[in-house]
């Protein structure tokens, strides 16, 4: 199984967006592209805005300024813009967005039809006293109007707070707390499998600011002093001039669970889009008309790349308001004929044992995308041969990236759960234990890379990615936690993190958090939470040890305790694997727990 190899389809890879760049600068192996790619930087970006049609109002002096070292870069220097405008450069009547409710009909919204909603909102906002400068929060399911809304507060200069509608109240109240929001969108109910979930009520436990509230079922909802239905809160006005600013402000505000406390506040400025913009273009052939569907929501990273690398490379945005869990999604994949399909493996997974995807017509489906967990070889072999045969882009990086450092591409072999190249502009090294170059080991960024940050609004940046990074070839590193290998072919294999984060379900988040919350039960004294990798790859597994509190409980009521706590203070999509009692956390000379050693240790007993 792991030694599949599906060959590139050559007619594909003639009319590819890397193949016609290879033949403007008569490259014949991809390697020499990327070489390039990361040797003349300013060039290779250069000439990526050029591929992309980015809107400027202001041309930029320079594409890059190192002036001040690399860990602060100047991109796009003296430039004036608002990335939205060039979200509308394909045709009025081009599709922009294909949606479908669940149990509903596929509907088409043409680019005029959206660029409208997005200026109504955009004039919404100011008659609702919303300035520019000022933030807004987005924290409901990926829908038309949730598109709708996020383009048009980043066109109306508001940057947006995007918060993932999974979130108990708990977790939305740090997020509002550390962004301060002025205003919130939302949904009454999330409706889900049949199911009706409480949203808005989440938003009022939370102490959310004032909330327009979006309805998405007939039931009644209290709404407090303040709070606005939709259609209360859209006015008429179709025109509204974009807001151009400087390429470095602030156009949305995302999380990332770091390995201590309250998660990180990641700032998004306009030119962090287009390092996403490019991913798409060069890594998953996006092309003009076609269908971009990728299950997710504006809290992750992957709801605003889609927003961007969709619109910007003049492709249709495909959405199922739904689980993407039955065949009604596949349907819906079939009949919006989705072109590239983005998947986190843990779905993959659910598709193989439910066999729900199996006989309907995916032919339409140039490439799928794999990201947010490690995936199983035998799982992403399963998913090409639901599109006859089509391959997988692995793709890995960060909200701190906008986008990925390595992934794969339609020129080269494509070997399930494998990437085949470092992302093109981006470059990394791998370094062991001893902070050597290895084959094997934790990666390192080597800056500057368009869309990496330079701040955070809740921690010092510098302090998080650069203080104590190792010195590689008179270069600067920056830390990025994750662990990687690199194949004998050349190729990469993702092996985790190497840091005390983890990724669940596609979501990131420090072990600390969950500790905190399985700390609180009565029978537990101190915990350690771990991400263990399961016997031949895919997802990672949430292992809990726990030294306990003397208790009558029975190891199942434990198991059960401690997953409804997960569920109701960080994520009902969180599930604990295993529940393990011992004697003492295994701890350093300076009393730090050895997560490492649990989980090799854990590994090890499962192989």
């Amino acid at each position: 199984m792991d030694n599949f190899v599906l060959k590139p389809n050559q007619s594909v890879v003639n009319k590819s967006n890397i193949f016609k760049m290879m033949q403007k600068h008569q490259f014949k192996d991809y390697q020499d592209f990327w070489n390039w790619s990361v040797t003349k930087r300013a060039e290779f970006w250069d000439e990526t805005i050029q591929n992309l049609n980015l809107v400027f109002s202001k041309k930029y002096k320079t594409v890059l300024d190192v002036s001040t070292g690399v860990e602060t870069p100047i991109w796009l220097k003296e430039a004036q813009l608002n990335i939205v405008d060039s979200c509308f450069n394909n045709s009025p009547q081009a599709i922009a967005l294909v949606y479908q409710k669940e149990g509903g009909i596929l509907t088409n919204v043409t680019q005029q039809n959206l660029e409208n909603l997005v200026n109504q909102i955009a004039n919404s906002l100011r008659q609702a006293g919303i300035k520019q400068g000022d933030a807004i929060a987005i924290d409901m399911p990926m829908t038309l109007e949730a598109v709708a809304i996020y383009l048009a507060g980043i066109k109306a200069g508001t940057p947006i707070v995007t918060i993932a509608d999974s979130f108990t109240p708990n977790e939305i109240e740090v997020r509002l707390k550390i962004a301060h929001p002025k205003l919130i969108f939302t949904q009454d109910y999330l409706l889900r499998a049949g199911k009706t979930l409480p949203l808005f009520d989440k938003i009022c436990q939370a102490k959310a600011p004032k909330a327009i509230v979006i309805k998405a079922t007939n039931q009644a909802v209290n709404l407090r002093l303040g709070d606005v239905y939709w259609n209360d809160f859209l006015v008429s006005d179709t025109v509204f001039e974009s807001v151009k600013q400087n390429p470095e402000t602030l156009i949305t505000v995302l999380f990332s669970s770091g390995t201590t406390g309250a998660p990180k506040a990641i700032p998004w400025n306009h030119t962090t889009p287009i390092k996403g913009a490019s991913d798409a273009y060069y890594h998953h052939d996006i092309q003009k008309n076609e269908v971009v569907c990728w299950p997710t929501n504006l809290g992750w990273m992957m709801g605003p790349w889609l927003v961007f690398a969709a619109l910007i490379n003049k492709a249709t945005i495909a959405l199922y308001d739904g689980a993407p869990l039955d065949t009604e999604f596949g349907r819906f994949v079939q009949d919006a004929k989705v072109t590239m399909l983005g998947v986190i493996p843990s779905i993959v997974k659910h598709w193989k044992t439910s066999t729900c995807m199996e006989g309907l017509d995916w032919n339409a489906i140039k490439c799928f995308s794999s990201t947010g967990e490690v995936s199983n070889p035998t799982e992403m072999e399963y998913l090409m041969k639901l599109a006859g045969g089509k391959p997988v882009i692995e793709y890995c990086g960060g909200t701190e990236i906008g986008g990925g450092y390595v992934t794969s591409t339609l020129v080269q072999d494509n070997i399930p759960s494998t990437f085949s190249t470092q992302a093109l502009g981006t470059e990394f090294v791998l370094l062991n234990d001893e902070n050597r170059s290895s084959k094997k080991g934790e990666v390192f960024m080597i800056p500057p890379t368009m869309g990496l940050s330079n701040t955070l609004l809740n921690r010092d940046h510098h302090q998080e990615y650069f203080e104590g990074t190792p010195n590689y070839k008179n270069q600067l590193l920056r830390r990025h936690g994750d662990a990687m290998q690199q194949l004998e072919n050349g190729y990469y294999k993702a092996e985790g993190r190497v840091d005390d984060a983890m990724n669940l379900g596609g979501i990131k988040i420090g072990s600390v958090q969950i500790e905190g919350v399985i700390n609180s039960l009565d029978f537990v004294k101190e915990s350690v939470a771990i991400a263990a990798a399961p016997k031949g790859g895919g997802p990672s597994l949430l292992v809990v040890y726990y030294v306990e509190v003397l208790s009558t409980l029975s190891d199942e009521e434990r198991l059960k305790k401690a997953q409804k706590i997960i569920t109701t203070q960080l994520n009902p999509l969180f599930k604990v694997s295993d529940l393990i009692k011992i004697d003492a956390l295994p701890r350093t000379a300076s009393n730090k727990v050895m997560r490492r050693k649990l989980r090799a240790d854990y590994e090890l007993k499962m192989t």
